[in-house]
């Protein structure tokens, strides 16, 4: 961490979230969050259109922008590098958060970084828990994978072979006409309950697939109480990822274990996995709620990081596909 001094001798990083349904704008100085807007796009019904999304973040780009600045306390003079989403995501969401970046880092005559959506989410969780070599589980709308710091990567030691756990519940939710997001929706009902129905269980060794388990529960809407259901498939896909993570740990002999990305808010989700981590003498933590979900202060604070490395990109084009263990890691 940097001393209050070293701090106000620090340029701002503005950066710029923009990948799915969120359009975000945060500001960092060093490790320090001085601002996080976001503006949430919601659906009247169905799932997202990638149009859709990315006109609404059109709408909201200069405003978000402009609060996140206010928030901050700071002049726009201040800010010394953009940082925007560049990927994974969708291909008009990300291009929105990318010419507004453009943009903005042209007016203010400074560098710009594009940088990687779901390691964004992983550092801003080593951030908050103070956590430098976990097990980390990065669960999000888009992404289900449970990663390890290796030679250089995050690398995946497990993850999901058809849809993320994000989607299987919004899709679900859905389906049942719950609304979106589902995640929320689905723990609030799955309180009221437990009845466990039988579901399907699958899990391949560190890897584990939810296709089945949410065709099998959205067979049963109309004939199982809503509340059941919700509570079923929660406990069933949350075991299956504990599972996939206490052989991750196993495997790994990491001492650490760390809940990331939208779905970590989850309160049942946090419980078991902080069960199974004290069984096996393990620290576990779940990055903050504010920070959970997409925003721009994780894109902000790691365009800092990689900054601060001396990162040069040779490309700022958009990677709707950018994996995590395609992305090297120069900060650590």
């Amino acid at each position: 961490m940097e001393s209050s001094r070293e701090r106000q001798k620090m340029k701002a990083v503005l950066g710029i979230e923009g990948t799915a349904h969120t359009f975000g704008a945060g500001i960092t100085r060093g490790t320090e969050i001085l601002a996080n807007e976001r503006r949430m796009f919601k659906p009247l019904e169905g799932g997202l259109v990638p149009r859709e999304v990315a006109q609404h973040h059109i709408e909201h780009a200069e405003e978000t922008v402009h609060a996140a600045i206010e928030k901050a306390g700071i002049k726009k003079e201040e800010i010394g590098l953009v940082a925007f989403s560049m990927g994974p995501g969708l291909g008009p969401c990300l291009r929105v958060s990318a010419v507004a970046a453009r943009s903005i880092a042209g007016a203010l005559k400074v560098p710009i970084l594009g940088v990687n959506h779901c390691v964004a989410h992983v550092e801003i969780a080593k951030l908050s828990s103070g956590y430098n070599d976990p097990v980390i589980v990065y669960l999000s709308g888009g992404s289900t994978q449970i990663l390890a710091f290796e030679n250089a990567r995050y690398r995946i030691f497990g993850e999901t072979l058809d849809i993320p756990i994000g989607n299987c519940l919004d899709v679900f939710a859905r389906e049942a006409k719950l609304g979106n997001p589902g995640g929320p929706v689905v723990e609030g009902l799955a309180r009221k309950s437990d009845n466990l129905i039988e579901l399907p269980y699958v899990v391949k060794g560190m890897d584990f697939s939810f296709s089945g388990i949410l065709t099998s529960a959205m067979r049963k809407i109309g004939t199982e109480r809503l509340e059941d259901l919700c509570y079923s498939l929660k406990e069933y896909t949350f075991a299956m990822l504990t599972e996939a993570t206490e052989r991750a740990i196993a495997h790994t002999g990491k001492k650490e274990c760390l809940l990331t990305g939208g779905v970590a808010a989850n309160s049942r989700l946090q419980e078991m996995m902080r069960t199974m981590c004290e069984d096996r003498g393990v620290g576990f933590t779940a990055v903050p709620k504010e920070y959970a979900g997409d925003n721009g202060a994780m894109i902000a604070y790691l365009g800092g990081l990689m900054q601060k490395a001396g990162v040069k990109q040779k490309s700022n084009q958009v990677n709707q596909r950018w994996r995590t263990d395609e992305v090297e890691i120069e900060w650590h």
